[in-house]
C-alpha cells in the first residue's frame, strides 16, 4: 500500500523511522531515516530499518567481497523500487525479500509518491566493503515508474 502522509505511515512502520541518515546522505536523492535493530559487536549480522521519503533512492552500489557478503532487503512498509544493472526494476511491497550477491551493481528506494521502509541486512563475509557509484538520475528513475 501506498503512503504519500508520513502520518498514516508511521502507522504501519513497525520498526520506527529512527534518525536522519546523515552519514550517509551524500549517497542518497531525498531524505531517508537509519533505525539500528543490531548493535555493531553484538552480533555478527548488522541489520537497520531504512526509511526513504517519496521519491528518495540511493545512488547505484555494489557490496564487494572476496567470499559471502552481499546484502537483504526485507520490506516492511510502502512500496518502493531495485534495480540490478541491465535488469527491469522490481516492486517492492511489504513482505517482498531481495538476495542481492555481492559484486551485483544495484539501488533502491522509494516509489514517486509513497514512503518506503525495508530492513537492510549486511550478510557476513570475508574483506567486504560497499562502492558507492553514480546517483539514478531522474530520467532513470522516471523509466521504473512509468
Amino acid at each position: 500500500m501506498r503512503y504519500s502522509e508520513y502520518t498514516e505511515f508511521e502507522k504501519v512502520n513497525v520498526f520506527g523511522i529512527g534518525s536522519p541518515n546523515d552519514a550517509f546522505a551524500q549517497y542518497f536523492i531525498g531524505k531517508s531515516y537509519l533505525n539500528p535493530l543490531t548493535k555493531p559487536g553484538e552480533s555478527t549480522i548488522f541489520m537497520a530499518n531504512v526509511t526513504f521519503e517519496p521519491g528518495c533512492r540511493n545512488h547505484w552500489h555494489i557490496h564487494h567481497a572476496k567470499s559471502g557478503g552481499g546484502q537483504i532487503l526485507i520490506c516492511t512498509a510502502g512500496e518502493g523500487w531495485y534495480q540490478e544493472e541491465g535488469k527491469a526494476a522490481v516492486s517492492l511491497t511489504p513482505g517482498t525479500v531481495i538476495t542481492i550477491p555481492a559484486g551485483v551493481k544495484h539501488w533502491h528506494g522509494a516509489k514517486k509518491d509513497s514512503w518506503f521502509s525495508h530492513i537492510a541486512v549486511e550478510v557476513p563475509g570475508e574483506e567486504t566493503s560497499n562502492e558507492w557509484l553514480e546517483a539514478v538520475d531522474d530520467a532513470q528513475y522516471r523509466a521504473v515508474e512509468e
